[in-house]
């Protein structure tokens, strides 16, 4: 189904959710290969669904029918136990709305999620990814006494600390004013250079789309359009 240098396979990915009696078709069908150290974009309008898509490639939500393959694992047919022990190692995601813990500081918030795999240096590995974050000061301080955008980059180190292959982010800047929403972004993208991941990143913002590789449109469950952007493709190669 796939080739080696593809981080996402997909053929024919469906999701259908609601009552037997009143179906809803999500995602109608959807035909993708992403290469592996690929950043792309995931353009649409509300309702297109692009969320939900990350949702099914990330291992969030089982698809209703297709195949699926990413990073050298069949989606395809696992529950959603199976799915949530692929997802750990493999994939790092980012959300608009953070999802720290708010009783832990921001070094346990990176290191959690890798003591909970059972990797014996989460602490030192949090702190230093917190450092490339530009948060070294701030390893000891809760959510609640942190900024939107520190927040954010608290989530970044936590989903990249693991080095994961694939990277997913969710309309990383939604929460964000456009000054600190574009130092998010160029950190996000740096630090994906740095580890070589695949990242995807879902968006509204065109000019975010814009900093990406390939830029992949949705609208009505399908992928209608898939463009190459060839400067920023020059630029990540640099």
């Amino acid at each position: 189904m796939t080739n080696n240098s593809n981080a996402i396979s997909a053929r024919d990915l469906t999701l259908t959710l609601g009552s037997a009696a009143a179906p809803v078709e999500i995602l109608r069908g959807i035909d993708l290969d992403i290469e592996s150290g690929e950043v792309v974009a995931l353009l649409g309008p509300s309702g297109s669904g692009k969320s939900s898509l990350m949702a099914v490639l990330s291992g969030l939500e089982r698809a209703t029918g297709g195949s699926l393959e990413v990073a050298g694992a069949d989606f395809s047919g696992m529950d959603e136990d199976a799915l949530a022990r692929a997802r750990r190692g493999r994939i790092g995601i980012v959300l608009q709305a953070f999802h720290l813990l708010p009783t832990m500081t921001a070094a346990e918030n990176v290191a959690t999620p890798m003591e909970l795999a059972g990797a014996a240096d989460a602490q030192p590995r949090a702190i230093a990814e917190l450092q490339a974050v530009g948060l070294g000061h701030r390893t000891g301080h809760y959510p609640t006494q942190l900024s939107g955008g520190e927040q954010q980059r608290v989530a970044i180190a936590r989903a990249i600390a693991p080095r994961p292959e694939l990277i997913f982010a969710d309309e990383p800047t939604g929460n964000l004013d456009v000054s600190t929403g574009e130092e998010v972004v160029k950190l996000l993208l740096e630090r994906r250079a740095e580890t070589g991941a695949t990242l995807l990143i879902i968006t509204h913002d065109e000019n975010l789309a814009a900093k990406c590789e390939r830029v992949l449109t949705m609208a009505d469950g399908v992928i209608v359009s898939d463009t190459r952007n060839e400067t920023a493709r020059a630029e990540a190669a640099e």
